[in-house]
């Protein structure tokens, strides 16, 4: 039996950005649901600088190149896709919308993005995936994965994204222990009743320890590179890693075959005073060239304007994420709110890539952004 469809919602006439459907959704939102959603780690300094690296970057416009024939098209994981704009996992999204992930996924099927679930996802991996599994020009369909240290629960979680039709996993390496959160903790946020992570009822407590060691024993459980390995003789499916922003370990993973990266900090939700993704990925991009790795990239992190989706495949990516606006989308409006932000960054793209000069996103490259003399 298929899923309930989400309860279409009409999205106000006033919204015509990105911008406009972040002070909606900061009016729609409870606090504790705000604060979650929208805050960073520590002073927010993160937050700050993944927006500000990519309105750093000019775009150096070309004239009367031709058009005609131009198309927003990309090759990810071996497959061919409408455009680059992929979904983000972000968890609890029954706190912005009792849909929650349901009407995401819809939304991101019907837009022909792609779509990544969350491992803390509120509603059971397989009811998204059922949902949009058969939709004709569908984006990429996506697990994100949190090793749980308890591998045999991971095994058996991973098996059931396999069974559900997800379609590779992504696993995120940069977050052992979650970040300083002030934001949320001013709040006082906690789960309402009724939301939780479902997708790991059942999983035991992670022991502690009082002898003093980091983070009260809990790094003992953090993945290592080894749990990469690990990881992929456990599955069929492609692994890409998400968190990476060092140069050395994007390089590690293209030795280790990750099937990509996805160069991220956790939207500023971690390490503050950790590097903007515009920044890395542009080393990262440089590091895999110079070593002979051809190794898909996807960036996510401060992604508002369609500009700056032409600025992240100026830099190298193969695609984007885009995670808050999502959630503004769904706090507005449900599913036809997360269509509407991926309309609007498609729009904008494709206006952007017309007054660059671009027909294809293969022509945006470094020379975009001014870095080869003219």
């Amino acid at each position: 039996m298929s899923p309930n469809l989400p309860a279409l919602q009409a999205v106000a006439p006033e919204i015509v950005c990105l911008a406009d459907h972040e002070r909606s959704a900061a009016e729609r939102l409870d606090a504790h649901a705000w604060a979650y959603f929208s805050g960073g780690a520590g002073d927010e300094r993160c937050l700050q600088a993944n927006y500000s690296a990519w309105d750093a970057l000019p775009l150096w416009p070309r004239v009367l190149r031709p058009l005609s024939a131009g198309h927003t098209r990309i090759t990810l994981l071996g497959q061919e896709y409408a455009h680059p704009l992929l979904v983000a996992p972000v968890a609890f999204q029954r706190l912005a919308h009792a849909d929650g992930e349901l009407a995401s996924a819809y939304a991101a099927a019907a837009l022909g993005a792609g779509f990544t679930l969350s491992t803390q996802s509120s509603l059971a991996l397989e009811l998204p995936a059922q949902a949009v599994l058969d939709t004709a020009g569908r984006g990429p369909l996506w697990f994100q994965l949190y090793l749980q240290h308890d591998r045999g629960f991971t095994r058996e979680l991973v098996q059931r994204a396999e069974r559900a039709g997800y379609e590779a996993l992504v696993l995120t390496v940069d977050a052992p222990v979650s970040g300083v959160r002030d934001r949320e903790r001013r709040a006082g946020f906690r789960l309402p009743a009724g939301i939780s992570a479902v997708n790991l009822q059942g999983l035991g407590s992670a022991p502690t320890s009082a002898d003093g060691s980091l983070c009260a024993g809990m790094l003992r459980h953090a993945p290592t590179w080894d749990d990469l390995s690990w990881l992929q003789a456990q599955t069929r499916l492609p692994v890409l890693l998400k968190g990476v922003l060092h140069p050395q370990d994007a390089l590690q993973a293209a030795r280790l075959q990750a099937a990509g990266i996805v160069v991220s900090n956790h939207g500023g939700r971690t390490l503050d005073s950790a590097p903007a993704t515009a920044l890395a990925l542009a080393r990262i991009a440089r590091a895999l060239q110079s070593g002979g790795h051809a190794l898909p990239l996807v960036v996510d992190g401060g992604i508002r304007r369609g500009t700056d989706v032409l600025k992240a495949m100026a830099l190298g990516a193969s695609a984007v994420m885009v995670g808050r606006p999502v959630i503004w989308g769904l706090a507005n409006a449900g599913a036809a709110g997360v269509a509407h932000v991926l309309r609007l960054l498609r729009d904008e793209l494709e206006i952007a890539m017309a007054l660059t000069g671009c027909a294809t996103l293969a022509d945006a490259t470094p020379a975009l952004l001014g870095e080869e003399s003219p």
